[in-house]
């Protein structure tokens, strides 16, 4: 296990699940008296051209298990823990809004000074990718956006107890604790109203989720993510400025609305767009030899 000038999490704190041909990294904390931007934890894998991971709302880079031996072959693959979540720092009063998490994974790229980089990330991850391709266009050579989350309602549009979880987190007084409170059940049937296959949700992985969940500050950075879907919509404004192709890729049972999807080709008139049958939100779990097909294609 390696670090550039940060130290992985202690020992209590290390993931449960490790993935094959896989070593942990952190990248030191940005320097500054008042800076808020913490450590930032990776996994890095294979050889070939960079391919930058990005993962969903209230997971890590483990929500890419499946996917990464699929592409190590023909990639260098990086799955960044986003800002505050993963084993990254939770730093207090950090701001979780897009631009904030958007700049972390800048730091991903510039402080390894990555090129010619192919950028995949699915849901919140998804328009993370889309918006730092934006910035960054002498980096990045494509970005493949999975099921963005850039639309009213996100995860509420689930399931009924989806709503009723995070409308109670998002609640005023009462909702930090409600975020602090997740029982593995609730987590389990929350995530499996994001999939066509529910039984590409693992136990273990569940059970590592609950683990980070257990973080001290995880339920302040939890609550902060959800309250910040309206930045995540608003971003979408960044899309028009992209240079490098995308591809657009959605399940059939995606919480997006046909109108969504609709949406966004405008902004993107040039993307590829792929629909993948009876797949939901987590394409990643359940349907990971879609992703690496499209992906080694065109390495």
């Amino acid at each position: 296990m390696t670090a550039l000038k940060g130290e992985m999490p202690s020992q209590e704190s290390r993931p449960t699940i490790h993935i094959p041909g896989t070593t942990s990294h952190t990248i030191a904390p940005r320097a500054g008296r008042y800076s808020r931007e913490g450590s930032l934890r990776y996994l890095k894998a294979g050889t070939g051209a960079p391919l930058v991971l990005l993962h969903t709302v209230r997971t890590q880079a483990e929500h890419f298990r499946h996917l990464i031996p699929l592409i190590a072959d023909h990639y260098t693959v990086y799955a960044l823990d986003l800002p505050g979540m993963g084993y990254s720092e939770i730093v207090p009063g950090a701001s979780y809004e897009e631009p904030a998490m958007r700049a972390g994974v800048k730091r991903l790229l510039t402080e390894l000074d990555l090129h010619d980089v192919t950028l995949v990330g699915e849901s919140m991850g998804a328009v993370l990718a889309l918006t730092t391709t934006a910035d960054l266009p002498e980096r990045v050579r494509r970005v493949v956006a999975v099921n963005a989350y850039d639309f009213r309602g996100g995860i509420a549009r689930s399931s009924l107890l989806a709503r009723v979880v995070v409308s109670g987190v998002l609640a005023p007084g009462v909702g930090p604790v409600i975020a602090g409170v997740e029982p593995k059940p609730a987590l389990s049937k929350i995530l499996q109203g994001g999939l066509g296959d529910k039984s590409a949700l693992r136990e273990d992985y569940v059970d590592e989720l609950l683990q980070v969940g257990r973080r001290p500050g995880y339920p302040t950075v939890a609550r902060a993510v959800y309250q910040a879907l309206p930045s995540l919509i608003a971003a979408r404004s960044h899309y028009p400025e992209i240079k490098a192709p995308v591809h657009l890729v959605y399940g059939e049972k995606d919480w997006s609305r046909p109108s969504d999807r609709e949406a966004n080709k405008r902004l993107l008139p040039a993307a590829d767009f792929t629909q993948v049958p009876k797949a939901g939100h987590f394409i990643t779990l359940e349907r990971p030899d879609v992703l690496a097909d499209l992906l080694n294609a065109v390495a």
